[in-house]
């Protein structure tokens, strides 16, 4: 029943707001814009993910929204700590969640800067699949006869945190992932900054959940959940023509 709700909620978002504005594009000076990114959201680490957006003009002020996002999803259980020899790793964390997700839906403009002066305001709404990778979390621990090995964090086996050294390569494991299909929505407000109309510069900000269709094991020892919401905020750059 959650899920359904979440569903409907989502669809009526992306319906909203179909009719919009009263300028055509010309007026506008461009007709496409792409642009790229770095994303922080409130489940990520300092540095979220990468995104790319390209958008296209429909008609008045509203645009077809298409994008792109690889980002990393942290557990809110997650926490840092240091092992003796200074390095940091995040204990009971078993398995990193990349999402690749894509995106489809409407861009329009709800306030107009004045020429070469002042801030852009931009409505974002859109929807799209996630695939969801499950790659392996690997630390480097002391076993009791001193050798030191590389291995995927198991509560079972790695009961004695004094022993973990910090954590293993950042791609190692990538050939071992799982794979989890989900369903993303977000809304956002986009800030336009700058004074040249071929380029763009802004800052999104905005909300954004995501569902898969099973629980995501990255700390096996926690709760485990299937619906992630964030807040999220995205520095971006782009042309237009």
């Amino acid at each position: 029943m959650r899920y359904r709700l979440i569903i409907i909620v989502i669809i009526l978002s992306v319906g909203l707001f179909i009719e919009a504005g009263a300028q055509p594009s010309d007026e506008l000076g461009y007709s496409r814009e792409i642009s790229v990114g770095i994303t922080k959201a409130t489940n990520s680490g300092l540095i979220g993910g990468f995104i790319m957006k390209y958008i296209i003009h429909h008609r008045n002020d509203a645009f077809h929204y298409i994008g792109v996002e690889l980002v990393n999803i942290k557990h809110p259980k997650e926490e840092r700590y240091y092992s003796f020899t200074g390095n940091t790793y995040i204990y009971g964390k078993s398995n990193y969640l990349y999402g690749i997700r894509g995106q489809f839906g409407r861009d329009w403009i709800v306030f107009r800067k004045a020429p070469q002066q002042g801030v852009q305001v931009n409505l974002i709404t859109a929807i799209g699949p996630t695939i969801g990778v499950i790659a392996p979390y690997y630390i480097e621990y002391m076993s009791n006869d001193g050798m030191v090995v590389r291995q995927q964090y198991n509560a079972e086996v790695h009961q004695n945190r004094e022993n973990i050294l910090g954590t293993g390569g950042l791609f190692q494991g990538l050939g071992q992932s799982d794979v989890a299909f989900g369903l993303n929505w977000k809304g956002s407000l986009a800030f336009e900054f700058g004074s040249k109309k071929k380029k763009v510069f802004g800052l999104e900000l905005g909300f954004m959940v995501e569902a898969f269709t099973k629980p995501i094991p990255i700390i096996p020892t926690a709760e485990n959940y299937t619906v992630f919401p964030n807040a999220f905020a995205t520095l971006y750059y782009g042309t237009r023509r």
